[in-house]
């Protein structure tokens, strides 16, 4: 650009001189006066040229941030891009109820749901808490149908929440889960660690403690939206159970596996952390599933139901089709976001899509995590690591050495730090996040500008908008 700015002044002289030469014969303050203003409209008109052409060539973003309709927005040079990885194109046939109807009356590996049951068996469905993306207003009215069919009165069905290691949670978003309709109708409680039955114990050594309305129940269904687990390889199956409505102590057995090599998302066969968890229903059997995948807007695009493993299976197939990327290479700078509301409610469950993006970032790259927090930190035994520890590499050696469940997501976090910078962009303190060895920042632009700056303007740019969905994966 610079080349052609002098290209034109060296022009405009020349022809100023000619015309210098023939009319003017040599009249040198009128000719310099004229190439002054020519000059000087050239280069403001081209300013303004060049700041319509800056303009068209960036690209104005939007990524989901906390409730509701709320965004962030930034600004990036087109050529920057490398990727923005979303779902795959799939066929997709029925959605919402419609799709989970479809699934109820072609289960797989069982019979259907309203011949499973029989009148008088009490029969719990267990669900997911306001942490997760489940719609199980959406799920549920198809499913308590099939139990009305097979002649179960409402007062024989229970709603249990599966809670894992979260927070309680307040009627009013167990209404909102459920809709006002089933609310009414159904009972509905969270599951509760301090009323737990021990059954037995696992292949791998973990203790089988199971709440208690779960594990005297006659039938259990297990309701779940299948995603991207950091080392469970898939959420969805039998995690209803465990980790869902088991104890800490019997989670912290289980997820202790995390460390090793075969724990990772989209492993599943070989991943020690699942093997655990469905040798658990050896002593606590899941009767039935329903689990969905969910798109970009948490709609319903793809259901499975039956038996609690080849529907599973089935369900995980489907995601990979739809959420496995595959990128060339890896990016200097990975900007990643859950996607909002619920999966941004605090760090604790705005990990995973910080996990996800690790795959994607060159080392020593920058990743920028856009995440919300209203809740902050989320859980107290990962704010105690936080707190307790002096660098990264504490919070890695201390799971090594005393695994923690709560811990446990401090020393994943400070694995991707090991790997890349991490910005992140959020409602929580400063003092917060650089606690956990990240950049605070409260507005994505600033944020990027700031990595732009110490990787230079030239760096490569890989976006996440539901990170904690999609999985990055080496061509």
């Amino acid at each position: 650009m610079k080349r052609r700015i002098i290209a034109w002044i060296v022009l405009a002289g020349f022809v100023l001189l000619l015309l210098n030469l023939i009319v003017f014969r040599f009249q040198w303050q009128l000719s310099l006066t004229a190439y002054v203003i020519i000059v000087f409209v050239y280069m403001l008109t081209n300013g303004r040229r060049q700041e319509q052409l800056k303009s068209l060539d960036n690209r104005k973003i939007k990524f989901k941030y906390g409730f509701g309709t709320e965004f962030k927005e930034f600004e990036i040079d087109k050529l920057n891009i490398m990727s923005e990885l979303r779902q795959n194109d799939v066929k997709i046939g029925l959605t919402g109820a419609d799709e989970v109807k479809r699934a109820l009356k072609e289960p797989i590996g069982t019979e259907r749901l309203s011949e499973l049951v029989r009148p008088g068996e009490k029969t719990v469905i267990i669900t997911s808490d306001v942490t997760r993306p489940m719609p199980s207003k959406t799920v549920l009215p198809s499913v308590v149908d099939e139990l009305l069919k097979a002649g179960l009165p409402y007062e024989d069905i229970t709603i249990v929440f599966a809670l894992g290691n979260h927070r309680k949670q307040t009627e009013d978003e167990k209404k909102y889960l459920v809709g006002e309709d089933i609310y009414n109708k159904i009972k509905c409680i969270d599951s509760d660690v301090s009323k737990c039955k021990k059954l037995g114990i696992t292949e791998r050594g973990t203790p089988v403690e199971i709440f208690d309305v779960v594990a005297d129940a006659d039938k259990r269904i297990c309701l779940g939206n299948i995603e991207y687990h950091y080392f469970a390889g898939y959420s969805g199956g039998a995690k209803a159970i465990m980790p869902g409505v088991s104890t800490k102590a019997a989670i912290q057995a289980n997820h202790s596996r995390m460390v090793m090599n075969e724990a990772r998302a989209g492993a599943i066969d070989d991943n020690p952390v699942r093997l655990d968890i469905e040798d658990v229903v050896k002593f606590v059997p899941i009767d039935f599933i329903v689990n969905v995948v969910l798109d970009e807007k948490k709609n319903i695009i793809k259901a499975v139901a039956g038996h609690h493993v080849e529907a599973h299976r089935e369900g995980c197939k489907f995601l990979d089709s739809l959420y496995k990327a595959v990128i060339p290479e890896k990016a200097d700078i990975v900007i990643t976001t859950p996607g909002g509301y619920p999966k941004d409610i605090n760090l604790y469950q705005a990990q995973k899509a910080l996990d996800n993006a690790k795959h994607a970032v060159k080392e020593g790259g920058i990743v920028i995590l856009l995440a919300a927090c209203t809740e902050g930190y989320g859980e107290e035994v990962f704010e105690r690591w936080v707190n307790s520890s002096k660098s990264p590499d504490d919070l890695i050696n201390g799971i090594k050495s005393n695994f923690e469940l709560g811990g446990h997501k401090a020393a994943a976090i400070a694995l991707v730090e090991k790997k890349a910078k991490v910005f992140m962009v959020t409602d929580m303190s400063d003092d917060l996040v650089r606690k956990l060895y990240m950049t605070p920042f409260k507005e994505m632009q600033d944020a990027l500008d700031e990595a732009f700056r110490e990787l230079g303007s030239e760096a490569s740019v890989l976006l996440m908008p539901y990170g904690g969905s999609t999985l990055p994966v080496l061509e």
